[in-house]
């Protein structure tokens, strides 16, 4: 807690002293990189469970390739909508 904590105040305090009054395009930036590094942690964690389990399906029966990569492939979705918010966030800077 302690280092999430030292973490912080380190990338926030140098928007604290920002002379000109310009901190919003800075958070911003942060919320840009929060919406697709978090996207990202979730799908990779959601591929990991769907992968596995989709090459348990495949290795029983090979029919089962088909919905196994429709399935592996439904979470890429979060990381799209994710780099679109960055995009719509960037566009307000």
């Amino acid at each position: 807690m302690k280092k999430l904590l030292v973490v912080l105040v380190l990338a926030f305090g140098a928007l604290a002293f920002a002379q000109d009054g310009s901190g919003d395009r800075g958070l911003i930036a942060v919320g840009a990189g929060l919406a697709i590094g978090l996207a990202a942690l979730g799908t990779g964690l959601a591929q990991a469970r769907i992968g596995a389990a989709g090459l348990g399906a495949i290795a029983e029966d090979r029919a089962n390739f088909g919905p196994a990569l429709i399935f592996l492939l439904l979470p890429e979705t979060l990381v799209i909508f994710g780099l679109l918010i960055a995009f719509l966030l960037n566009a307000k800077v």
